[in-house]
């Protein structure tokens, strides 16, 4: 049977994405269609380098070829990606394709150890990826990255200072705790804060990012609006312990974004320090906060579940020692990968949902 490109895609409009139910080729997903002889090669173009998808889409393309053109086929197969945006192009976060804010109602849930590692987590799957420490009252995030002392840089553009992001692990950071004394109280007003989160968007050079995620400070008030309404955000990942305490106000943060005025979609709710195994007995679980409080939340409010983080030391001392467990290669760092995926697959689904099909940006 002579092959061509036409035949090709043909065969390939019978293989669905999951996420997305539409077939690849409506998708624009198919690339660089080569016929040699009896070889064909093509590209799957992937809306986030974190898909986690890739053996899937591989498999059925390679089942569905071989079914219509003969076990003798030779078929090669390779990936690339292109984050999807449907930001259109404004002065605010020009090159910025994706904006996700990661929030709690309360503190100590663990909500920037959630954003470091899952900001770094995108970084290792290829995605352009910048942070911003919005937690004025108790920035962090210089802590948990290793970046005590350093301070941003600063260059003239258009006769205008901008501040130059911190670069670590392929990741542009940025906080409060880089421009004041860390022993220094800050004992700011509303105004103040939401000035000097501005600042953080309109005076920085972000440049080309596929994610930005933004470190929220708990609770849902006045900065919270103020930031949420004068950043194109993508969606939001709501942090929370299993205990009904945490939960009441999580409520409160998914109400905030789900608010007429608002309408930010909810990417998905982390469960953290969901359960605790004691390193001589890891075939045992302790839920010491209560079980599955945060999963069951997710299904009452019909969002996605982002997955449950455990209790482990190395967490901890990740965040303490300035060494986040997403860049290790362990059990715990594992996990952080797969929330990340999870995020993007997620971001992905949301931005096609608004569209025919994925936007290429």
């Amino acid at each position: 049977m002579n092959i061509s490109e036409e035949l090709v895609l043909m065969t390939l409009s019978r293989v669905e994405d999951p996420d997305f139910k539409k077939d690849l080729v409506t998708l624009n997903m198919i690339k660089d269609v080569h016929i040699q002889g009896n070889t064909l090669s093509f590209i799957i173009e992937l809306t986030t380098p974190a898909c986690p998808l890739k053996d899937k889409l591989e498999g059925d393309c390679r089942k569905a070829l071989l079914e219509d053109f003969g076990a003798n086929l030779q078929v090669d197969i390779s990936f690339s990606s292109r984050v999807t945006s449907l930001r259109a192009k404004s002065d605010v976060l020009p090159g910025v394709k994706n904006v996700v804010v990661v929030a709690s109602g309360k503190g100590g849930v663990g909500k920037s150890t959630v954003a470091v590692n899952l900001a770094l987590g995108l970084a290792k799957t290829g995605a352009t990826v910048g942070i911003i420490d919005a937690d004025i009252y108790g920035p962090s995030i210089p802590i948990m990255m290793g970046l005590q002392g350093m301070r941003p840089g600063i260059k003239e553009v258009e006769g205008k200072h901008k501040i130059i992001p911190i670069e670590i692990e392929h990741t542009k950071v940025l906080s409060i705790g880089f421009l004041v004394d860390e022993k220094q109280a800050i004992v700011w007003r509303g105004p103040m804060v939401s000035s000097a989160l501005r600042q953080f968007v309109t005076d920085v050079i972000w440049g080309e990012l596929d994610y930005l995620v933004v470190d929220l400070p708990p609770g849902t008030g006045d900065i919270h609006l103020s930031l949420i309404q004068n950043l194109p955000v993508t969606g939001a990942v709501i942090v929370s312990t299993p205990q009904d305490v945490a939960l009441a106000d999580a409520k409160k943060a998914i109400a905030m974004f789900q608010m007429e005025q608002i309408a930010v979609p909810i990417i998905g709710i982390v469960e953290n320090m969901a359960y605790f195994i004691p390193p001589d007995m890891p075939e045992k679980k302790y839920y010491i906060f209560g079980e599955n409080g945060a999963k069951r939340m997710a299904e009452a409010y019909k969002v996605p579940f982002l997955g449950h983080l455990p209790i482990y030391a190395e967490i901890r001392e990740g965040g303490d020692e300035g060494n986040p467990v997403v860049l290790k290669n362990s059990v715990a760092g594992t996990i952080f990968d797969e929330l990340a995926q999870n995020v993007a697959r997620n971001i992905a689904i949301i931005n096609a949902a608004k569209q025919e099909f994925p936007v290429q940006a």
